[in-house]
């Protein structure tokens, strides 16, 4: 008796399914191996660190300014009208040297936008000190020459604002030559010493 040896045959549909299983299986390892490579070379991420502003650093301060101003006269039909000209300091300028400044413009020649002025050219600052009392400004005798009332009221104006620009409070001691300025004009303007803005206002007229 003899044995037969069995062949075991597969049907063609069994075999294209299973070629079919193994492209389908053989792409996705080539797929899954492309990735994996193309994440490998790929450079890291550039990720800045985030910009935190950190609560005990205390700002910095806005620089801060401060003005003084010039005044100039302004004519309005038969009467003067005051016009204030700013001039800007930074934060730690002194006082003295502001006013002092605002002096020498105000006996230069003005700017024509700015208006006019009563004091007389040639007139000089001769010096100029400022204290815990007020503000004592000494000028050339240039400053007590012609007019009339109204121009001798005018000029008396633009020194007494201008000296107090940086306190309308304070007080304003007049000096021409050194001495004690107590009247002013032909017509005997009289002075009072020291003067602030309210004593002027009380006493005279533009």
């Amino acid at each position: 008796m003899h044995n037969k040896k069995q062949r075991h045959r597969f049907s063609p549909g069994l075999l294209a399914g299973i070629g079919a299983a193994i492209l389908i299986l053989g792409g996705g390892i080539a797929w899954w191996a492309k990735s994996s490579l193309e994440q490998a070379n790929r450079p890291p991420a550039n990720t800045a660190p985030s910009s935190t502003v950190d609560p005990s650093q205390p700002s910095q301060p806005v620089p801060q300014e401060r003005q003084v101003e010039v005044y100039w006269l302004k004519p309005i039909e038969n009467r003067f009208e005051l016009v204030a000209s700013p001039i800007t300091f930074p934060q730690g300028a002194q006082p003295e040297q502001m006013i002092e400044v605002a002096f020498e413009n105000l006996l230069s020649k003005p700017e024509e936008r700015a208006g006019t002025t009563a004091i007389p050219p040639g007139t000089k600052l001769l010096d100029l000190q400022v204290d815990n009392e007020g503000v004592h400004v000494n000028l050339s005798q240039e400053f007590t020459a012609g007019g009339g009332s109204a121009s001798m009221t005018g000029r008396l104006a633009q020194v007494i604002y201008t000296a107090t620009s940086l306190n309308s409070q304070d007080k304003v001691w007049i000096n021409v030559e050194g001495k004690p300025l107590e009247y002013l004009g032909g017509e005997g303007l009289e002075i009072r010493q020291p003067m602030t803005r309210q004593d002027f206002e009380a006493n005279f007229t533009l």
